[in-house]
């Protein structure tokens, strides 16, 4: 029996030194890293600024009311398409009772000198025809006639200027006619019919009776930090992302940079004005908020790896290359354009070669 343990006792503790031996080993292996690789590859690199701001129209009016009355009817509505001369809307007139009644009298009396000088005029034409008045004096008579006419006409249109905002004579042209001023698109209307409204003059701008836009001449108005409007130019092609139709990629020409830069939020930027491409089939609707991409450079169809592989030593840039199975050497390369993700790859790669990225795990070696 005692033999039986001591057989048991020398087996373990060969277990355990063969156990803590194995143990020590594998700790003392060097683990060995796998790398992913990546291949170079043809791309576009566009070298952008970035500016903020919204797509509007370049030529966006106002129609106000050039008199003061009570809106009575409103021909357009938001989103219909006008001519320069299409009635917006019709104004019946407040009239002012002390020129009111000022006009009727002035009508009063003009319609009694004009039937007195009528009166004169018949009793002289008889004389005339009689050969009892010379040519001269029936001539006065005449002329007092279509002086008195010409009153009574003048008093009456005063007369319906006051009550009606409208003369027989001037018709269409009326005041009370309000008229749009140049052909588009009917933004907002924002009035009713029954609104009061006041007329536009030196001391004040007037009721706004509609916004008119021509939406086929439009424009993106942005912002740049100072940083970036020293690389602008005007020419620079914009791309725009417009959120509502995110879709699509809006491009635009720069043609204005503001000299004079403004403090928002902190920091100054420049304002920026450019002119959208035309565009089909898709429907641009005004004050949409926008991103635009500045075009500074760009490099089409190019070889071009992930900037990040990149290695640095001075002003040399390297990569590491695979020569064999998880095996690499490091190697000088040409660059050109970043984008800040990808650059160009002028010499020192081709199209079939593998570059270290990065680790995907370890093992131990076999």
């Amino acid at each position: 029996m005692k033999k039986i343990f001591t057989i048991i006792a020398a087996v373990l503790a060969l277990s355990l030194f063969v156990g803590t031996g194995y143990f020590l080993w594998a700790k003392s292996r060097k683990p060995k890293t796998r790398f992913q690789t990546e291949a170079p590859k043809v791309a576009t690199i566009i070298k952008k600024a970035v500016a903020t701001g919204s797509v509007v129209p370049r030529r966006e009016v106002e129609i106000k009311s050039r008199v003061s009355g009570i809106i009575e009817e409103i021909g357009v509505e938001p989103g219909h398409n006008v001519r320069e001369g299409d009635l917006i809307a019709r104004i019946r007139l407040v009239p002012d009772m002390v020129e009111l009644n000022n006009a009727r009298n002035r009508l009063t009396r003009a319609e009694i000198n004009h039937q007195s000088a009528q009166r004169d005029y018949d009793r002289n034409q008889v004389l005339r025809t009689d050969g009892l008045v010379s040519e001269s004096v029936a001539q006065q008579f005449e002329s007092t006639l279509a002086n008195a006419k010409a009153e009574l006409d003048a008093a009456r249109d005063n007369l319906d200027l006051i009550q009606k905002g409208v003369s027989r004579e001037a018709g269409a042209t009326s005041n009370t006619l309000v008229r749009s001023t140049i052909a588009g698109m009917i933004l907002e209307v924002p009035v009713e019919v029954g609104n009061s409204v006041i007329e536009s003059n030196t001391f004040n701008a007037g009721s706004t009776l509609a916004t008119v836009a021509d939406m086929d001449d439009m424009i993106f108005r942005g912002r740049v930090d100072e940083s970036e409007v020293g690389k602008l130019k005007p020419g620079m092609t914009l791309l725009l992302t417009i959120g509502a139709i995110e879709e699509h990629r809006i491009e635009a020409s720069l043609e204005y940079i503001a000299p004079k830069g403004a403090e928002q939020d902190g920091a100054i930027q420049f304002q920026i004005r450019a002119a959208l491409k035309p565009q089909s089939g898709v429907l641009i609707r005004a004050n949409y908020s926008a991103n635009a991409d500045i075009v500074l450079d760009r490099r089409d169809s190019v070889l071009a790896i992930n900037e990040s592989l990149l290695q640095f030593e001075g002003d040399k840039r390297f990569v590491e290359v695979e020569v064999a199975p998880q095996k690499f050497e490091r190697r000088e390369i040409q660059t050109g354009l970043s984008d800040g993700i990808q650059i160009e790859v002028l010499s020192g790669l081709t199209a079939t070669d593998k570059v270290k990225s990065e680790a995907v795990g370890k093992k131990v070696s076999d």
